[in-house]
């Protein structure tokens, strides 16, 4: 069975309060518009999660609500997990092995520098020298069980972000 796993770093956040803590910086103005972009391109290539689950700092909750109303989820439905806030790989990893079978589609918020590791392991043909802010990978897993994840097949066919049309097929 093919499940389909989605990567997604925060989109911008902004710098204007100096001495705001880093869990609480908000997005700025490009990222407000970014997050609803990227948003509209998953729901037109028919990518549609049936969970998200993001890291509950303040940049990570807004982006995932904003992309969460383009694709029609229920914000109510999104998954907050504080363990997701600047994790090494093995967290994503661990996360995503514990996911139900019922989800087919799932879509994770997270932030530098684990996110970029963590997608850089996802498949060998696939690498990236830093995740963009908003920027989306896409994985194919062939897995009958989100369990399975670290053994399975894995194929990533989607590298976007904002201001470039970058497909893999």
């Amino acid at each position: 069975m093919q499940r389909t796993l989605v990567m997604i770093r925060h989109a911008k956040s902004s710098w204007a309060n100096p001495l705001q803590s880093d869990f609480d910086r908000p997005l700025n103005d490009r990222g407000e518009k970014e997050a609803p972009e990227m948003g509209e391109k998953l729901k037109s290539l028919h990518i549609i999660p049936d969970l998200i689950v993001a890291s509950s700092a303040k940049r990570t909750r807004q982006t995932a609500k904003r992309i969460a109303k383009e694709v029609g989820y229920d914000i109510d439905n999104i998954k907050w997990e504080e363990k997701l806030y600047h994790c090494i790989p093995s967290v994503f990893e661990e996360l995503v092995s514990g996911i139900g079978d019922k989800v087919k589609i799932l879509f994770i918020v997270g932030h530098n520098p684990g996110i970029t590791e963590f997608v850089n392991q996802l498949s060998p043909e696939f690498s990236v020298p830093n995740m963009p802010t908003c920027g989306v990978v896409a994985a194919h897993i062939e897995a009958k069980e989100w369990s399975n994840f670290s053994i399975a097949n894995r194929k990533v066919f989607l590298f976007e972000y904002p201001g470039n049309e970058h497909h893999i097929h």
